[in-house]
């Protein structure tokens, strides 16, 4: 007779939750994870916008060209983003409906060379250009709940069958 192990062998999954910043999607993920007592820590990208497109020429000094502020703070954030995906145990990547989010692909290609297992959040309608994206995922949801019934199901290998 096998015996079934619901715990895994991670003591604390690490999650890099990426993406959009104009919603409250993050804080939702925390507090079910949270409610539900899954052992994870979270990670993420500055995301008060104005520091995280501003800190290259806060700390290094001002830029008359628009293309070089940018990339002082591109690098900078660079820094903390690779080194959080490189971290994680699980890299979450939403697209929201308003803006285009190169750097959200960009981390979600990122996390995809490295080997991370990806789960991408967006709606319906991003479906088509989003293809490839979501062909490198193990996982694509629309949901928050969806992300943390996963979460539930891989550190645990705990079905809320209630839900379905």
């Amino acid at each position: 007779m096998f015996e079934v192990h619901k715990e895994s062998a991670v003591d604390q999954w690490r999650v890099y939750l990426s993406g959009e910043i104009h919603t409250d999607w993050r804080t939702q993920i925390e507090a079910s994870s949270f409610e539900a007592a899954l052992p994870v820590s979270f990670s993420a990208p500055v995301t008060n916008h104005s520091y995280s497109d501003d800190c290259g020429v806060e700390i290094l000094g001002t830029e008359t060209n628009k293309f070089w502020h940018d990339h002082k703070g591109a690098q900078i954030n660079a820094i903390r983003t690779k080194t959080l995906i490189e971290k994680a145990d699980v890299v979450v990547v939403r697209f929201g409906d308003k803006y285009r989010q190169w750097n959200a692909a960009f981390d979600a290609g990122y996390a995809a060379a490295l080997g991370k297992p990806l789960i991408v959040m967006h709606g319906t309608d991003h479906a088509h250009a989003l293809k490839e994206v979501d062909a490198a995922a193990l996982a694509v949801v629309e949901t928050v709940d969806e992300i943390v019934r996963i979460l539930r199901y891989v550190i645990r290998g705990e079905l809320d069958v209630a839900q379905n």
